[in-house]
């Protein structure tokens, strides 16, 4: 679902969102998740992953980035591969982490390159591999 930023619910939950003002925009947004909008997904994700205007949820804050980023959402995509590397909300696994990664760094998210840069410097979640690593942060605007 594609996100209508002239929808009067969508502008006063990023706002409040935005405001801070956590448990308004949860009041707003969470129909628009429920909906399948995937910036409205990510950003319930958020507030639930941190107990932000509701009771920390980790089940739906991993089901609502998982929704988000499946739709091919970027900085969902990103979120969800953190919550993998962490083992946020879901059991630690950077072998997922890393897909998901890529997922983001296809579209181009400065982070997702440089934190799959690490991990291929480190060997986290995949082979070991410097000159991948050097590839990567090079994309990301690092100049090496």
């Amino acid at each position: 679902m594609t996100v209508d930023i002239n929808s009067p619910e969508y502008a006063s939950g990023v706002a409040a969102f935005e405001a801070k003002n956590f448990s308004q925009a949860m009041q707003f947004l969470s129909p628009l998740a429920e909906a399948g909008d995937a910036d409205a997904q990510h950003r319930v994700a958020i507030m639930c992953q941190n107990g932000l205007g509701v009771v920390r949820n980790d089940e739906r804050a991993f089901q609502m980035m998982q929704a988000a980023a499946e739709q091919g959402y970027a900085i969902a995509q990103h979120g969800l591969g953190f919550m993998y590397l962490e083992g946020e909300c879901v059991e630690k696994n950077a072998a997922r982490a890393v897909q998901w990664f890529r997922k983001a760094a296809d579209q181009g998210l400065a982070g997702s390159l440089t934190t799959l840069a690490i991990m291929y410097e480190e060997g986290n979640g995949v082979e070991k591999d410097p000159e991948e690593a050097k590839r990567l942060y090079a994309r990301a605007g690092f100049d090496l």
